[in-house]
């Protein structure tokens, strides 16, 4: 921290420590008794204990989005973080205090004098808290302001206060219904114009600087480099995980907007379909988020289907088997609409990157073939995140090739929730809180490809879009555009934001 360096820092530091360990003992004051002393301390030494294992190990911080990340995690995702470092960590930190903690007597008092000595040691803990703080406050303030990630490393407080932030929600918004939106929507073609088929992919975890597309000095796009696609090199996320993120990009409301909802609405997916068109959505993740709920879905991550499964996750081309038959079960008139399909990848989810990859698309090696990233050497770590890209690459290729098999005008749009961190500044992963976040977990690749029939039914000018290369845009764009290129139009749209609808001629576009 450049505030605070030399003896000055060494005092900071001092006075900090002190701080947080008089706040502590205040809290563990309260709750000092008899019978409930020992639980809290359990709590206590298991929560720092994991916080202190992952926070060291990934760079990470503790705050209200990683709890969510946490909740929503389901067991295939959990096992990729498990490893002997993490259970050594919670056995030397955790389970060995807490197993200390256990054979220590309680001196047992009279309900008074408990009630009195726990408000003396709370009065005397806040003393020195406030004492502590006092003599370094102005290197406090500055730190603080200018460097909000503190404030998400104080272990275990970081936990206790993140998991109060998410209990809290419900009294700050009504999570038990979701209000309806689009209800004006209609789709806004030319009359007999044939139905199209679009493929909307959402990426998981791809970092735009990634991909060979976007000037990335390894070639990990060479199938889509082959199409006539257009890759936008300067977008930015809603948010630094799947849980933030995925809920965000398929609002209408924009990322401001949607952070501060008094309450829950329908997504994209559901204007679609109230146009009538036939939407389906596939996920090879651990779940759409609620995006997905109201229309048509599948789950093929635990599909057993060779040679994409091998039995404890599947690889993204699973979700193109039996993908002619799973369109066909959709009601015909609304086919004869035209039909949307929304494929949520498995990606580059980490830490695991060698498990996202089938062996023959293994082409950076050495490769981490661990998911304690922090253990393998930084080039083995991008060269299995490169890898996932690669194969990405080829999903996306498959995707399109399918694409070319289909009658009619056919599209495909892929954009990705987050970006990741690769061990810069010893950061991994991503979910980072967005303000202190670094660009690589928030800048994201959006690829569009159309068939030639799309592109002429439309009048898509692709040479408009190459003009948007590196013009600024974000998620926010995202709900607009994929209105704009189905062609369904309602009172949510908002032209301004769709990036597809001033390179095209549209018969309505308000």
């Amino acid at each position: 921290l450049p505030e605070v360096t030399g003896l000055r820092g060494v005092l900071f530091g001092l006075g900090l420590a002190v701080g947080v360990a008089g706040l502590t003992h205040a809290l563990l004051s309260l709750l000092n008794w008899r019978w409930l002393l020992k639980p809290v301390l359990t709590v206590f030494l298991l929560s720092a204990a994991s916080g202190t294992y992952f926070m060291w190990s990934y760079g990470i911080v503790i705050d209200a989005n990683m709890i969510v990340n946490v909740l929503q995690t389901d067991p295939r995702e959990a096992a990729d973080l498990f490893n002997w470092r993490l259970l050594a960590s919670l056995g030397l930190l955790g389970v060995l205090p807490v197993w200390w903690l256990w054979r220590q007597p309680v001196r047992p008092l009279g309900g008074l004098r408990r009630l009195g000595s726990n408000l003396l040691a709370f009065a005397a803990s806040v003393a020195v808290l406030v004492i502590s703080l006092m003599l370094i406050y102005q290197d406090f303030a500055s730190v603080m302001r200018n460097h909000t990630q503190l404030r998400y490393l104080i272990n275990p407080l970081n936990s206790f206060y993140a998991i109060g932030r998410v209990v809290a929600q419900p009294l700050e918004r009504d999570n038990s219904k979701v209000e309806p939106i689009g209800l004006d929507a209609r789709l806004a073609l030319p009359p007999g114009a044939a139905p199209a088929t679009l493929v909307v992919v959402v990426g998981e975890t791809a970092r735009a600087g990634n991909f060979g597309l976007n000037g990335y000095e390894r070639d990990t796009t060479p199938r889509l480099a082959r199409e006539d696609v257009v890759s936008l090199r300067n977008v930015w996320s809603c948010g630094t995980s799947t849980a933030t993120s995925l809920p965000c990009m398929f609002s209408h409301l924009g990322k401001e907007a949607y952070e501060k909802r008094s309450s829950n609405h329908e997504s994209l997916v559901d204007v679609l379909q109230r146009a009538g068109l036939a939407v389906l959505w596939i996920d090879n993740q651990s779940g759409c988020k609620g995006t997905c709920n109201r229309v048509p879905n599948v789950n093929t991550a635990a599909l057993k289907v060779s040679p994409h499964c091998d039995g404890t996750e599947c690889h993204d081309e699973v979700m193109l088997h039996d993908l002619d038959k799973r369109i066909a079960e959709l009601p015909a008139e609304r086919r004869a609409r035209g039909v949307v399909v929304f494929m949520h990848q498995m990606g580059s989810h980490g830490p695991a990157y060698h498990k996202r990859v089938p062996q023959a698309f293994k082409r950076f090696q050495p490769e981490c073939a661990s998911n304690a990233l922090q253990q393998c050497a930084r080039e083995q770590v991008v060269n299995a995140y490169d890898n996932t890209i690669a194969y990405t690459d080829h999903f996306l290729g498959e995707t399109i090739g399918w694409l070319k098999r289909q009658q009619g005008p056919t599209a495909m749009v892929y954009l990705a929730d987050h970006g990741e961190s690769l061990g810069e500044n010893n950061l991994y992963l991503h979910g980072l809180p967005y303000a202190i976040a670094p660009d690589v977990q928030k800048r994201v690749p959006w690829i569009t490809w159309t068939s030639p029939a799309f592109a002429q039914q439309r009048s898509l000018r692709k040479s408009c879009l190459q003009d948007k290369l590196m013009a600024p845009l974000s998620h926010d764009h995202f709900f607009h555009s994929v209105m704009g290129i189905t062609g369904v139009r309602s009172g949510e749209y908002r032209p301004a934001l769709d990036i597809y609808g001033s390179c095209m001629a549209s018969p309505d576009k308000s």
